[in-house]
């Protein structure tokens, strides 16, 4: 066990981490060794939902210069 291979990730202190390197990885289990770490594949919460497309906010532009046209509209009568 003291010959194995240490992590040497960074820990809050900033001294190295001393636990052993999971077998055939740089790291310990706590610092992403482990079987299953990391982010998924395929990572939902990165999906763009295009609320800020340029074809987005020209719509709502206009959506606004409609509604204010329509208010002044109502207005004049």
């Amino acid at each position: 066990m003291r010959q194995s291979p240490r992590c040497g990730a960074k820990t809050r202190m900033g001294t190295p981490c001393q636990s052993p390197a999971v077998s055939g990885r740089k790291r310990c289990r706590m610092h992403g060794g482990a079987e299953g770490s990391g982010a998924p594949i395929g990572n939902q919460n990165a999906l763009k939902h295009g609320e800020y497309t340029r074809e987005a906010k020209a719509f709502r532009q206009h959506v606004r210069e409609l509604l204010k046209d329509g208010k002044e509209m109502l207005d004049d009568f």
